[in-house]
């Protein structure tokens, strides 16, 4: 069943819930929504209330401009609070770093888990050009040319028949708020100076087969932390398989 909450500046944020016991919020990163998941959320249910949501414009939920970092953690203060107590947070790919920049604001928190948060991905010039073309697009009105484009940066391969594809009209539905996760990466590093004031522990994973990337941000996450460690999945990629995070994630945060 669909419930929603209302942010601080009055956006309705969309949500549904699953299993019972310590609140576990997942928090999705760049073309996904609250679906995206789906597959993710029964291995969990058994011992967390599992809590997916669309991010503010997306999916059920809505969105109020200017966008800012900040109302996205005031989404999660929300969702806590509709909680009613502190809450685990596993957030993937852009959602790590919003968990990341949410404990840092001072969400209260139990542990966090962040699965290859997409910082020290080059950064520079080269960065910079991609992160404003793909803002040029999205806000273009050119949604095709914006997902296309952060599909072929990100290194995943790009075949042109996507496009065809039934799936495809939901990704570029999604394209607005691409400019969204690029403001949380920033220029790309780990902002060490927030980051430290976490409490809670924090979990840093990344795939074995992912580009080097991940495994450097996964430890740059860990060692700026109070209370940091990394682990690896081996033979995983950006797109994670359930069946591979979900034991990590249980052990974790049981």
């Amino acid at each position: 069943m669909i419930q929603t909450v209302q942010s601080a500046d009055g956006t309705s944020i969309a949500y549904e819930q699953a299993g019972t016991g310590p609140v576990l919020i997942l928090v999705g990163g760049a073309l996904n929504n609250r679906h995206s998941a789906a597959n993710l959320v029964p291995l969990l249910a058994e011992s967390f209330t599992v809590v997916s949501y669309d991010r503010r414009g997306r999916g059920d939920s809505t969105d109020t401009a200017p966008y800012a970092v900040e109302r996205e953690v005031e989404d999660l203060h929300a969702l806590a609070a509709a909680a009613d107590g502190p809450v685990h947070l596993y957030g993937h790919s852009s959602g790590g770093i919003l968990s990341l920049e949410a404990a840092a604001a001072g969400l209260t928190v139990r542990k966090i888990a962040v699965y290859e948060p997409p910082y020290l991905t080059g950064g520079g010039d080269d960065w910079q050009v991609f992160v404003d073309k793909v803002r040029s697009l999205a806000n273009g009105g050119h949604g095709d040319k914006a997902v296309e484009e952060f599909i072929r940066h990100t290194g995943a391969y790009f075949d042109p028949g996507m496009t065809q594809a039934p799936w495809w009209p939901s990704l570029v539905a999604l394209a607005p708020t691409l400019p969204y996760d690029l403001t949380l990466a920033a220029d790309g590093s780990v902002p060490a100076d927030r980051v430290a004031g976490i409490a809670a522990p924090v979990l840093a994973l990344f795939g074995g087969a992912s580009a080097a990337w991940a495994a450097a941000s996964a430890t740059a996450v860990a060692d700026a932390v109070r209370d940091g460690r990394k682990d690896v999945i081996e033979g995983q990629d950006h797109a994670v398989a359930p069946d591979a995070v979900a034991p990590v994630l249980l052990d974790f945060f049981r």
